[in-house]
């Protein structure tokens, strides 16, 4: 068993995350963009280009929007050079936080998160003071109504790593970063459609915060994300409904 309100949490996210889809489309052109540069312009053999351009579908990103980004990184099309970057540091509470950035300016980058972090209550830390804490791996939750034995036997002949239930009911499966996209279409082949999926740093162990403290991380993580050069951020923090 795990994550004592997962579910809770990343609907929570979810919910989030959709009310910023409008915003959304210049950090997903960013990522197709580097994506198709490091791994070539084709989704069949690029995985994770094709998870890139799954996300821009998920938010309805028009296919001239997607296919320009591509050409970007493919050199079709002139473009911006972008920098991965990944920043770590500590919210409230201790709380482990990594943030994933795409930028043409790390100066300007580095001195935005920091400011995130200070004006939040949150500190940044150093490089690898707390990936340890956190395993790469695609990540599909399952609603608690879903049937675990048979969801355990179709993710297995999928390929997944591995399948956790958690307390609320709900159902995690993970896989291989690079397996997640075949993975989650396997699944929906035999009738599994996750809520809520992607290649994610899945925290090790969880920190829980209520109240203030639980507000308090909202707004720092909410202002991270917010920064036009952050793609990611992944925390170890569990907020309180």
């Amino acid at each position: 068993m795990a994550g004592h309100s997962k579910w809770a949490n990343i609907q929570h996210r979810k919910g989030r995350q959709d009310e910023k889809r409008s915003a959304s489309f210049s950090k997903i052109a960013r990522e197709i963009t580097v994506s198709a540069k490091r791994g070539g312009g084709d989704p069949s053999f690029n995985p994770r280009l094709r998870l890139a351009i799954d996300k821009g579908k998920g938010v309805n990103m028009p296919k001239d929007k997607i296919d320009n980004a591509i050409k970007k990184g493919t050199g079709e099309i002139e473009g911006v050079e972008y920098i991965e970057i990944r920043y770590e540091g500590y919210g409230i509470g201790g709380a482990a936080v990594i943030v994933d950035c795409l930028t043409d300016n790390k100066t300007r980058t580095v001195a935005d998160v920091r400011h995130a972090f200070n004006k939040y209550g949150g500190n940044l830390g150093t490089d690898g003071c707390v990936a340890f804490q956190f395993r790469h791996c695609g990540q599909l939750l399952f609603a608690p109504s879903t049937d675990e034995a048979a969801l355990m036997d179709a993710a297995i002949e999928a390929g997944a790593d591995d399948v956790l239930s958690n307390d609320d009911g709900s159902v995690e499966v993970l896989t291989a970063p690079n397996d997640y996209m075949a993975v989650k279409e396997a699944l929906e082949a035999a009738g599994f459609k996750s809520e809520y999926g992607g290649v994610t740093m899945k925290a090790e162990n969880e920190t829980p915060l209520g109240g203030d403290e639980s507000l308090r991380m909202q707004k720092l993580i909410d202002a991270l994300e917010s920064l036009d050069d952050v793609q990611d951020v992944y925390t170890s923090v569990v907020l309180d409904d």
